[in-house]
């Protein structure tokens, strides 16, 4: 190697060593600096957590930039991104080929979620089968003693049907059968956990990055959902994370979409507990 070569590899090191904490190269901070306005997000309840740090960690940087997060749903994240109500509309689906048209939406796929069925870590029916979780969900089973456990009811917890991550274990672990109109609706990830952590009886259905001591994962058919199952494809239901635009994303939208795309937000990604893409 040439002195001149040594001298470009040492400024270089000088360099990234003396940048200040929260600057990196592209797709990081650094692309939010002179920036300034409003940037508002709503939509998929999965995505919340990793849209929260990656504000939290935008705004501290610029503190011109406030970053609004709402949830609701896919379908409400879809709907008012195309209605020009919010800059992101986030959703655990992809859109559809109907919605696409009408709102002319730009999708950014930017994770990969398992969606997991969960009971009360109290409960000790913890293996089930594809078919008995159908037979749940529709009100065939009504009792844990069929499943091996007490002669309690079984408590059903699901969400709205604007959900995506209803509609993927609706279509991926309950193969489109029916879930009974008995069943207690909840309206986010966080509200399921809470409300399957509070009933012993319990059983409902989380983004696998949601799972912690509150909940457990109810093994399915054999294999148990975790990330590492997840991304290996043992553990089949599971479902894109996308952010969406009305048109091509521009402003302080394609910025924040960029940065979790970057290196940086795919990192937060992967701390929440979802598989990043990059």
């Amino acid at each position: 190697m040439n002195i001149r070569n040594l001298i470009v590899k040492y400024v270089l090191i000088i360099t990234l060593i003396s940048m200040p904490a929260g600057v990196c190269l592209a797709g990081g901070l650094d692309m939010f600096k002179g920036e300034k306005g409003v940037l508002r997000i709503s939509g998929g309840t999965a995505h919340i957590p990793v849209m929260k740090e990656a504000a939290k960690r935008i705004m501290s940087f610029n503190p011109y930039i406030q970053i609004t997060i709402a949830g609701g749903g896919s379908g409400v994240g879809i709907k008012q991104v195309g209605e020009g109500l919010v800059d992101i509309g986030n959703s655990g689906r992809q859109p559809t080929r109907a919605e696409i048209k009408k709102y002319s939406l730009k999708i950014y796929k930017w994770a990969i979620d398992g969606v997991a069925a969960v009971n009360n870590p109290k409960n000790p029916v913890q293996v089930i089968t594809g078919r008995q979780l159908q037979d749940i969900f529709s009100g065939k089973i009504t009792s844990w003693k069929e499943l091996g456990g007490d002669t309690r009811p079984v408590n059903i917890y699901t969400r709205d049907k604007a959900s995506g991550t209803r509609s993927v274990f609706w279509k991926k672990a309950l193969k489109k059968s029916d879930i009974t109109g008995s069943a207690n609706v909840v309206v986010s990830n966080g509200a399921m956990k809470t409300a399957v952590n509070n009933d012993p009886y319990s059983i409902g259905y989380v983004s696998v990055g949601f799972i912690d001591e509150n909940v457990s994962a109810i093994t399915l058919d054999g294999v148990k959902p975790t990330m590492d199952s997840v991304k290996n494809g043992q553990y089949q239901v599971a479902r894109g994370l996308y952010s969406n635009t009305k048109g091509e994303a521009k402003g302080l939208a394609k910025k924040f979409i960029d940065y979790i795309l970057g290196p940086e937000g795919q990192k937060i990604a992967l701390e929440k507990g979802f598989i990043p893409v990059n």
